[in-house]
């Protein structure tokens, strides 16, 4: 069994489980694309084969060219990773629970 993304327009509106795409049983607009479970930041979390930069999810952009599932961007501020496909803030985040706060450009100690 795999993972496929269904792809309208260029954005991830489902996720689903089935032995291949053909076995997926749509009527409505839009491509299956499989996914990855282990994949993220281009990576394939258990050392095998990485496949689109990241596990797609719902809401989440397929950029053809890349052959990239992007989730959507958090900040205006972030800036995409073009190796990674993943979105990074404008400064390193440090160490711990922090949460970024777009007004003040920095992180703040979480809880």
């Amino acid at each position: 069994m795999a993972h496929y993304a269904k792809v309208e327009n260029g954005t991830v509106t489902k996720v689903v489980v089935a032995e291949n795409a053909d076995a997926i049983v749509d009527q409505t607009p839009g491509r299956y694309i499989q996914t990855s479970y282990n994949t993220r930041g281009g990576e394939h979390l258990l050392g095998g084969t990485p496949l689109r930069k990241n596990f797609a999810g719902i809401g989440y952009t397929y950029d053809y060219e890349r052959e990239a599932f992007i989730p959507p961007k958090p900040y205006p501020s972030w800036t995409l990773n073009e190796t990674t496909c993943l979105w990074e803030a404008p400064i390193e985040k440090p160490e711990g629970k922090y949460n970024w706060n777009e007004e003040t450009q920095q992180w703040e100690l979480g809880t």
